[in-house]
């Protein structure tokens, strides 16, 4: 296990720089023109390519990922009970504590922008807990309480669920299919059958079940999360795969990026759309694999570091947006301020958080703190959203 764990150290990294998009794609929500939680009074359409090049391979990268941590994870504890208690603890803890305290203060914002909502926000929390349903406008009514930017994690807990219930029934089956994914992946078919499977659930689904984040009823998002998912589980146990995803990494750079100019043709959308989203997550696997797989206190810092900051950070950046709206500073000193801020603040509350054992499984972190140095090589193996 040592050496796959300087193997794929790569992915550690991945993970964070994922989260780090992340953090910047939200503070982008900000200033372009597609509905959030709030909007600048700046809002426009300069960012939008720029969103649109990260946008449709940004959140598969981060369940392929995490479909590849888990399966370490089955690989070290197997398809046993411990290994779905230690996910609930680490995923449905935060969840909830966030959807109660850290989620109400972005929905408070928005319906104080968007639905001119005048009350206090003790008022507000009444009817935040109480389900309240009055808050509408012609996108349809708010849903309370919610969730927000936490969907990721319900997500991962049914995907763990399900790949858990798989090697419950065949125990050998991620074994048996790494060999044949390699098969399956040679050549050009790398990028054909991943893309045609991608195009195929978009032209099917994406109509009759638009995008929720609402875990029930979303079939478009889990047909496409759940196969990524899945796929990195089966990668994981394949190191052929991932040199091959190395190897093809310019290849993918430049059909991704001729696949992001395309994306403004109406006709083609789908599939360039689909391209983008198989060669973004391509090359991001393969440059992490040829220039991060190095270790170091960096990224042992960072990968303890990135699930607080992922829990704070939506909530942080719509507090600081709308503290910074009252000074009028212009749009570029703006953002830098916010994006500076949102980042600043959130490690400031992880390093509160690692510091106080109450707090720590509420931000999902392990009970007891570890000291950086005596960890082992790559948290991919044996932390990786623990």
């Amino acid at each position: 296990m040592q050496t796959a764990s300087l193997r794929l150290v790569f992915l550690d990294w991945l993970r964070i720089l994922a989260f780090a998009l992340l953090v910047l794609y939200h503070v982008g929500m900000y200033y372009v023109s597609w509905d959030w939680h709030i909007k600048s009074p700046h809002a426009g359409s300069l960012l939008e390519p720029w969103m649109r090049l990260v946008s449709p391979w940004r959140l598969g990268l981060l369940f392929l990922v995490s479909g590849a941590a888990t399966s370490f994870m089955l690989a070290r504890l197997g398809a046993s009970g411990s290994l779905l208690a230690t996910r609930a603890r680490r995923l449905l803890i935060p969840l909830v504590f966030g959807m109660l305290v850290i989620v109400p203060p972005q929905a408070y914002f928005e319906v104080t922008q968007k639905y001119a909502y005048a009350g206090g926000y003790l008022d507000f929390m009444r009817l935040y807990l109480s389900g309240y349903g009055g808050f509408c406008g012609a996108r349809g009514c708010l849903i309370l309480p919610t969730w927000n930017h936490l969907w990721f994690l319900p997500y991962l807990f049914a995907y763990t669920l399900a790949l858990w219930g798989l090697l419950r029934a065949f125990p050998r089956l991620l074994d048996a299919l790494s060999p044949r994914i390699e098969h399956v992946l040679a050549g050009v078919r790398l990028f054909l059958w991943p893309v045609l499977l991608l195009l195929l659930t978009r032209l099917a689904l994406l109509d009759r079940f638009p995008v929720t984040h609402a875990l029930v009823g979303d079939w478009f998002s889990h047909a496409q999360y759940l196969a990524l998912f899945l796929f990195g589980a089966v990668l994981a146990r394949s190191p052929a795969a991932w040199e091959r995803m190395m190897q093809a990494r310019y290849v993918a750079l430049v059909l991704g990026l001729a696949a992001w100019a395309l994306l403004g043709y109406e006709l083609s959308r789908p599939l360039t759309y689909s391209v983008l989203q198989w060669c973004g997550i391509v090359g991001a696997v393969g440059f992490a694999r040829r220039h991060l797989n190095r270790d170091g206190d960096l990224r042992r810092y960072l990968a303890d570091a990135v699930f607080p900051v992922y829990i704070l950070h939506q909530t942080l950046t719509i507090v600081v947006a709308s503290a910074l709206a009252w000074r009028a500073y212009p749009p570029a000193l703006e953002g830098a301020l916010l994006a500076a801020g949102t980042f600043g603040l959130s490690f400031l509350g992880y390093e509160w958080a690692r510091r106080v054992r109450w707090a720590r499984p509420l931000f999902g972190l392990k009970a007891q703190s570890v000291p950086h140095t005596s960890r082992a090589v790559s948290t991919i193996n044996s932390s990786f959203f623990r």
